[in-house]
C-alpha cells in the first residue's frame, strides 16, 4: 500500500459520516449539519464527508475531525457531478476541508477529472478521494495520483445500475487489484454491513443515510410494519401443492399452519415434463375450486418438488432423470399463467425444513438440520436462522454425501452416497429380499423379527455415519427426521441416537436435538405455504430498497457514467 499523507492516515480502519442533505429537506442547512457532525464525533466517528462551502465551513468550526469536502453541481440535462472543477475544490479547502472527492467516473473523466486530480494535490496540496463504480475507473484515477478510492458511485452510473446493495465482494476485487487504499461508501445500512467492509479490506467505511437520515430510517419501520399488516389481514390463506413421486398432496392453509382442507392424488409416472406440469395445473385449478366453494380467498399458490430449484426464479435448476425432462422446468411461471396467483417453489426436502423452522420443532433453535428419509434421502440446513440454499441452489443435498466409496450405485448416477443406504429399497436390501415393502420391515422389526430389526439396525448406522459427517460441519443445536422410514418407528431413532453419539466428538458438550417431525403426513403442504411466507418477505424487501432509490435517479437521457445525490445521502 502507497505512503499516506498523515490526515488519510487517521481514517484508517475508522467510520466517516456523510452529512448532507438535499435541499427540501427538514435537515438541509450548515447549521443543522454542524449539528449532526457533532453528534458522529461523539458516536465515535473518525471524520466527515460534507457538501458545499457552507456546510463544511460550519462543520469546521464545531468539529475538529478530518473533512471530505466535496461540491455538487447539477447539470440542465439532469444529474450530478462531484467537485466539477478546480475553483470548487479550492474553495472547499479554504472553508477547511482536509480532503477532496471528485467524481472519477468516466463521465467525470471526460469532464477533467484526472487532470484535476493532479492539479489539487499539487497546487492545493491536500490528498484526493476519488469516487468511482468499476474496477477501470479505480485504476485510472490510482494511475492519475489518488490517495484513496472510494465506491461511492456503484450503482449509480449507467455501467453499474443493476447494482442495488452492498457488494464486499467488489471491495475485496478493488483491493487485490489497487495499491491506493479503498475506502467503502454506498448502501451500508447496519453495522454489520460496515464491519463486512472491513473484513473485505476497505481502509476506512463511510455511512450516511442510515446514520443522518432520520427520514429514511423511519420509512424502514414504517415499511417493516406495514408487510407484517399486511400479512396478518391480507396474506392469511394459501394454496400448497406437495409433488411426490407417489402421490401428490394439496390443500388450503392458513398463515398460522393450519390445514383448513387437504387431499391427495396419485402422481403420473414416467409422463415427462407436460404431464406433470399439467397434473400441476389441475391439482391447483381443483384447490382454487375448492377455496372458492368454501369462500377461503387464497392469497399465493407454494409448491414443493424433487429436484434442485431456483427459489427466487421458480425453475427446476437440475433434477434426476427419476423426472425426465423436468429439468429448467420454469413451474412458477407457467402456475402463474394458470391460476393468476403469485407461486413460490422450492426444492420439497428444502420446504420441509422451511416449514419446521416456521411450524415445528426448528421454531425453537437458530440451527439445525432436516433429514427425509423415503424413496430417497432429502436433506435442508438452517443456519443463523435462514434456510441455506447455496448460490447455484444445489445446497443440502445431504442424500448425495459419499458415505462408502465405490459402494451401491446412486440415483444420482454417482455411487456410494447416503441415499442408498438410508432410503426405503436400502431398508429392503439389508432384509435380503423378505419383505415386499419398507412399512412391512418396519412392521416386523417391531414385532420381534429378527432379520426385520437388524435391517432398522443396519440402516440406522448408515444413517448416523453420514449425519455425524454433517455434524462435525455445521455443529447444528438440532436433527430433525421425517419420511416413511422414521414414522412409527422408535427402533430406527432409538439406534440412530445411540450410533451418533459413538461417532459425534465432544457429544456431551453439544446438547443437539434428535427428534422426529411432528408435521405428519402432510408436511410437505405446510413446507410449500412456509416457502410462500419467506418469498413474500424476499418480495416485501426487493420493493422496500427500490423504493429508497430516488425517482429521478434512473431517468433515461443522462450522460455515461452520471449519477443522481438525491436518493440516499451517502452516495456522494
Amino acid at each position: 500500500m502507497k505512503a499516506l499523507p498523515e490526515v488519510c492516515q487517521k481514517l484508517r480502519e475508522q467510520l466517516i459520516v456523510s452529512c448532507q442533505a438535499p435541499e427540501g429537506d427538514v435537515f438541509h442547512g450548515p447549521d443543522a449539519m454542524a449539528r449532526f457532525a457533532v453528534a458522529a464525533r461523539q458516536g465515535g466517528a473518525a471524520g466527515i464527508r460534507a457538501n458545499g462551502v457552507a456546510d463544511v465551513t460550519a462543520i469546521r468550526r464545531a468539529v475538529a475531525l478530518p473533512i471530505i469536502g466535496i461540491q455538487k453541481t447539477h447539470f440542465p440535462e439532469g444529474g450530478w457531478l462531484i467537485t466539477g472543477s478546480f475553483e470548487a475544490a479550492k474553495d472547499l479547502v479554504a472553508a477547511g476541508a482536509d480532503i477532496i472527492a471528485l467524481d472519477c467516473t468516466h463521465r467525470g473523466q471526460e469532464l477533467g477529472a484526472l487532470d484535476r486530480v493532479r492539479r489539487i494535490r499539487s497546487e492545493l496540496g491536500v490528498p484526493v478521494m476519488a469516487d468511482i463504480a468499476t474496477l477501470d475507473e479505480a485504476l485510472a484515477a490510482q494511475q492519475a495520483g489518488a490517495d484513496l478510492i472510494a465506491t461511492t458511485l456503484r450503482g449509480y452510473t449507467t455501467e453499474t445500475a443493476t447494482v442495488r446493495s452492498f457488494e464486499p465482494a467488489f471491495v475485496g476485487l478493488l483491493v487485490e487489484n489497487l495499491e491506493t487504499p479503498v475506502v467503502t461508501e454506498g448502501r451500508i445500512n447496519t453495522p454489520e454491513q460496515a464491519r463486512e467492509a472491513l473484513v473485505a479490506g476497505a481502509f476506512a467505511v463511510v455511512v450516511g443515510t442510515a446514520i443522518t437520515a432520520p427520514r429514511e430510517i423511519a420509512r424502514r419501520f414504517a415499511w417493516m410494519l406495514e408487510l407484517e399488516r399486511e400479512q396478518r389481514t391480507r396474506d392469511r390463506y394459501f394454496l400448497a401443492i406437495d409433488l411426490g413421486g407417489t402421490n401428490t398432496k394439496s390443500g388450503i392453509v392458513s398463515r398460522k399452519g393450519e390445514l383448513l382442507h387437504t387431499t391427495v392424488v396419485p402422481t403420473p409416472a414416467g409422463g415427462g415434463r407436460q404431464v406433470l406440469l399439467d397434473h400441476l395445473k389441475a391439482v391447483a385449478r381443483q384447490c382454487m375450486l375448492t377455496a372458492r366453494q368454501k369462500d377461503i380467498p387464497p392469497s399465493a399458490l407454494g409448491i414443493a418438488t424433487a429436484g434442485w430449484v431456483d427459489f427466487y426464479t421458480g425453475r427446476v435448476a437440475y433434477a434426476t432423470e427419476n423426472l425426465p425432462g423436468w429439468t429448467g422446468t420454469p413451474i412458477a411461471e407457467e402456475l402463474e399463467d394458470c391460476t393468476g396467483l403469485p407461486v413460490a417453489v422450492e426444492n420439497d426436502a428444502n420446504a420441509l425444513a422451511l416449514a419446521e423452522s416456521q411450524f415445528g420443532g426448528g421454531r425453537t433453535v437458530q440451527n439445525f438440520v432436516c433429514l427425509t428419509l423415503g424413496t430417497g434421502v432429502g436433506g435442508g440446513c438452517v443456519i443463523c436462522g435462514r434456510l441455506n440454499r447455496g448460490p447455484h441452489f444445489f445446497a443440502n443435498a445431504l442424500g448425495h454425501i459419499t458415505l462408502v466409496p465405490d459402494g451401491y450405485p446412486c440415483t444420482c448416477g454417482k455411487r456410494g452416497c447416503l441415499e442408498a443406504y438410508a432410503n426405503a429399497a436400502a431398508l429392503l436390501r439389508f432384509a435380503q429380499g423378505s419383505f415386499k415393502t419398507a412399512e412391512e420391515v418396519i412392521a416386523a422389526g417391531h414385532a420381534g423379527d429378527a432379520g426385520a430389526a437388524e435391517a432398522i439396525r443396519i440402516l440406522a448406522g448408515h444413517l448416523s455415519a453420514g449425519t455425524a459427517s454433517i455434524i462435525q460441519i455445521l455443529d447444528p443445536e438440532m436433527v430433525i427426521l421425517s419420511g416413511g422410514i422414521v414414522e412409527n418407528n422408535p427402533l430406527l431413532l432409538r439406534q440412530f441416537r445411540d450410533e451418533l453419539q459413538s461417532r459425534v466428538s465432544v457429544w456431551e458438550h453439544r446438547s443437539i436435538q434428535v427428534q422426529v417431525s411432528r408435521l405428519g403426513y402432510f408436511s410437505g403442504v405446510l413446507g410449500a405455504v412456509a416457502a410462500v411466507l419467506e418469498k413474500i418477505e424476499h418480495d416485501a424487501r426487493i420493493r422496500f430498497h427500490s423504493s429508497m432509490q430516488s425517482p429521478t435517479s434512473r431517468l433515461p437521457g443522462r450522460g455515461k457514467g452520471d449519477a443522481s445525490s438525491e436518493s440516499t445521502r451517502e452516495q456522494m
